[in-house]
């Protein structure tokens, strides 16, 4: 049984904006659930997911959820193609030992991908950088160097590149800022990439 209605952070009430009702759900680096959660009650998904840690797991367990312990690096290839409607990565591609193959299997899995990243371009992050020479901490960055999950950090224009070299097809793009407002990106370019403290791409693989 469900437990109460979630309360989601913006970037992922626009994530669920994206999704169709009644779809196959695979959310991979689901931490506690809340998203699932929310998927299940507001547009009845068969919801799934897939987590590293054994808390998060059992938090989205607690919730109701089909959670299973696993790492997105290693366990996505024993999906089989085409199995889900949407696969959601959210800010998560960043922590990943190897983020081309995951983003590969991911648009073998899923019909659509919803990624959602911090922005490494972002101009705070570039002044902290230049002026005090040192990785800085920011609130979609907020771990010091040493404790950071983050081993792949990008930029805007980074991940844009690496889907087009995967011959994926961006069908829609959010800019989000440090609040989590949200605005779309028609083309992503050089002011998105210095603007947004975030991003959030809807994928299909191209014909």
């Amino acid at each position: 049984m469900l437990t109460r209605a979630p309360v989601l952070r913006p970037e992922l009430l626009r994530i669920a904006e994206m999704v169709a009702a009644g779809a196959r759900v695979l959310d991979v680096g689901c931490g506690d659930g809340l998203l699932l959660e929310h998927l299940a009650r507001s547009k009845n998904v068969d919801a799934r997911g897939i987590e590293l840690s054994q808390a998060g797991v059992n938090a989205s367990v607690a919730r109701g959820l089909s959670v299973i312990q696993g790492d997105a690096d290693t366990d996505l290839a024993e999906y089989p193609s085409r199995a889900f409607d949407y696969v959601i990565l959210s800010q998560t591609i960043q922590a990943t030992r190897q983020p081309k193959i995951v983003l590969e299997h991911l648009l073998r899995i899923g019909r659509y991908v919803i990624v959602s990243i911090p922005n490494f371009g972002f101009w705070k992050v570039r002044l902290k950088l230049a002026l005090t020479g040192r990785m800085p901490i920011t609130g979609e960055l907020s771990h010091p160097w040493y404790e950071t999950p983050n081993i792949h950090l990008c930029t805007i224009a980074d991940f844009v590149a690496l889907a087009r070299e995967l011959d994926a097809r961006i069908e829609t793009a959010l800019a989000v800022n440090e609040s989590g407002d949200v605005r779309t990106l028609s083309t992503p370019g050089y002011f998105d990439n210095l603007t947004a403290a975030g991003a959030i791409f809807l994928l299909t693989r191209s014909a």
